[in-house]
């Protein structure tokens, strides 16, 4: 049996790179793609506005302080998509197995293919010259390995790396790194003296155990040292669908954010119709003025989908939570969706 072999392709700053190609004479110059509002935040930014410590997901309005010599372009997510589908298109015709993760990145199968790493060097060159677009390329034997090399050289970055490779070289990293470790799990892990890969994957099992319990300290050992046997798969599950808005000004009456979540909650159920899905998990999320984030969740006997069904429950999540400070966000999810699959993505749609 051929030793398994995952590519993962990762488009360089897609937002800008795709923006840039309609205004080609902003090259080399800081531009940094962000909304308009007062809440808006940055979508991405170019690497030239990234040595000015501009970063996604990072307020517009800080951004604009760091960098107020930036370029800043409202997103056009149609635009995006269109060069997303040439992009796809590129990567399909590559391998067999490709599995889509968003606009700007994918996973392909390469195992039993003759010359893989030829194969993804030809790729990046077609989809440069044929949509004048740079990406990143990680090979690797899963999708861990690969992930993470994708983006240790960016921009067009080309890393093959075994899985002993990768915990060499980035076993002095932090723990964050490495996807599936988030912020908060990495905090904790560095309370415990554990502030490695390295470290991580050598930590007394039992003493993980204790404080993430048995089988989140086993995954966590076990991405730190880039074990893996996900499958590239073209499935792509929904299994969850939300609804969410930032509000201009923070909000402290409650009955006012009651009216905001019925909205949000007919939205969200008007999409679940149409997608003939429901789901049993019902629940909200609560941004506060000093960005603490709070969710709520109730699971209930029986699938639902209509407002009438969801919308008590979440009302009534909110009014238990009784936010304390003024709201910044507020969302409402529905969780463990199933029925006929209308969508083939999961989708979040930002009001």
């Amino acid at each position: 049996m051929a030793e398994r072999c995952v590519a993962h392709l990762d488009m360089d700053a897609f937002y800008v790179s795709v923006e840039l190609r309609r205004r080609p004479e902003l090259r080399g110059r800081p531009v940094i793609v962000a909304g308009t509002g007062p809440r808006a935040v940055v979508t991405t930014a170019s690497y030239e506005a990234r040595r000015f410590g501009v970063g996604s997901a990072m307020p517009a309005v800080r951004a604009r302080r760091l960098c107020p010599q930036g370029v800043f372009l409202a997103p056009d997510f149609t635009y995006y998509r269109d060069a997303s589908a040439e992009v796809m298109t590129c990567v399909r015709d590559a391998a067999e197995a490709v599995e889509v993760v968003g606009l700007d990145e994918a996973y392909l199968d390469l195992t039993g293919l003759p010359a893989p790493r030829a194969a993804m060097r030809r790729l990046a060159l077609r989809i440069e010259q044929s949509t004048s677009l740079g990406c990143s390329i990680g090979i690797g034997p899963n999708k861990l390995v690969a992930k993470v090399a994708s983006d240790a050289e960016k921009p067009r970055g080309f890393v093959v790396l075994s899985r002993e490779q990768a915990c060499q070289r980035f076993g002095a990293s932090g723990c964050a790194l490495v996807p599936g470790i988030g912020p908060k799990t990495a905090e904790r892990l560095r309370a415990l003296g554990i502030d490695t890969l390295a470290a991580l994957a050598a930590a007394p099992n039992a003493r993980l155990a204790s404080s993430f319990g048995p089988r989140l300290a086993a995954e966590l050992q076990q991405r730190s040292r880039f074990e893996d046997d996900t499958p590239v798969s073209e499935e792509r599950k929904v299994i969850s669908e939300s609804r969410e808005l930032t509000f201009d000004e923070d909000i402290r009456d409650l009955p006012r954010l009651e009216t905001v979540l019925g909205a949000l909650v007919d939205r969200l159920c008007a999409a679940l119709v149409v997608q003939q899905r429901c789901g049993r998990t019902i629940g909200i999320k609560v941004r506060l003025d000093d960005f603490s984030t709070h969710t709520r969740a109730r699971t209930l006997a029986e699938a639902v989908s209509s407002a009438d069904q969801v919308g008590p429950v979440a009302l009534e999540l909110l009014r238990r939570f009784a936010p304390p400070r003024p709201v910044r966000l507020l969302g409402v999810r529905v969780a463990g969706l199933e029925g006929s699959a209308a969508a083939d993505e999961q989708l979040k749609l930002v009001l």
